[in-house]
């Protein structure tokens, strides 16, 4: 048998844009006989998915996975050509599989991800296979994923998966994680995410150059006012607290009741389950973002 090199495995991924480890497996069937590897690759239907490649993916879905006991959880975006496949049952459970190998295996990097092992394939090749099963160009986009070392994880879907949100929980009592108050709390805010997009759950990890410009744009406005500086830089402060309010998630009005900041619901679901409930941080994808 003719040995397989990786020059050779390299010159028919090329040729035919196929996944590395079945251009390998093409080239050991054909016995080293290029020709015959693309004709493999072709009636396996991977040149031809692959093919598709270098088609626009400005559409697709988000999926959550969260595990039964709540502990951790994931999100996966994969992009496709068309709003049609994007609402694709077999897309959207194709997607939730994604979702459930980055939890699984921790992996984030799209790159990455391709080689971990999904249903007894590579995840590369079960893209590669929806892909020709489907029809159009599809790319794992982005993923997420949050374990909590004391806490829990709740997610939310919106839009049939245009917008994706987990959230992070931290709490001391294992039986908290169960409670149905608990359960409410989690997805009232994994909503909240979902609805008014916040950029950080607590102040302490808005980064700090968003909060320099947000600064600088509040102490040109209160200069346009002619006050004095004294006065101008509590006008400044003033509105990089309103800013926190409206951006910070803790911070924020609850939605459903804004009699209630999120922190003041958390306060609220602690006392009533005798803990200490807090929201520590969340994910929040959108579809081509």
């Amino acid at each position: 048998m003719a040995q397989i090199t990786a020059a050779m495995v390299k010159q028919l991924r090329e040729m035919t844009d196929s996944p590395m480890m079945e251009c390998k497996k093409a080239l050991v069937e054909a016995e080293g006989d290029m020709d015959a590897a693309v004709d493999i690759l072709r009636k396996n239907g991977l040149a031809a998915a692959a093919k598709k490649a270098g088609r626009d993916t400005n559409e697709g879905a988000v999926a959550a996975y969260v595990s039964e006991d709540g502990a951790m959880g994931a999100l996966a975006e994969v992009a496709c050509e068309t709003d049609f496949v994007a609402s694709n049952p077999k897309f959207t459970g194709f997607v939730g599989e994604v979702a459930k190998v980055v939890c699984d295996t921790d992996i984030t990097e799209p790159e990455a991800l391709m080689a971990a092992a999904m249903n007894g394939e590579t995840v590369e090749s079960a893209l590669t296979e929806m892909i020709h099963i489907i029809g159009e160009n599809m790319k794992i986009s982005r993923c997420a994923v949050r374990k909590p070392a004391n806490g829990a994880v709740s997610s939310y879907i919106h839009m049939g998966g245009k917008i994706g949100v987990i959230v992070e929980f931290s709490f001391d009592k294992p039986e908290t994680g169960s409670a149905d108050a608990f359960k409410a709390f989690a997805h009232d805010v994994a909503m909240q995410v979902a609805a008014t997009a916040p950029i950080a759950a607590v102040r302490e990890d808005v980064a700090q150059e968003v909060i320099d410009h947000e600064v600088s744009i509040y102490k040109a406005q209160a200069a346009e006012s002619g006050k004095p500086e004294a006065i101008q830089e509590k006008m400044a402060v003033g509105r990089l607290e309103k800013f926190f309010k409206g951006f910070v998630l803790n911070e924020q009005e609850f939605i459903k009741d804004s009699s209630l900041t999120i922190k003041a619901y958390a306060e609220k679901v602690s006392k009533e389950l005798g803990d200490n409930v807090k929201v520590v941080a969340f994910d929040r994808l959108v579809v081509g973002e």
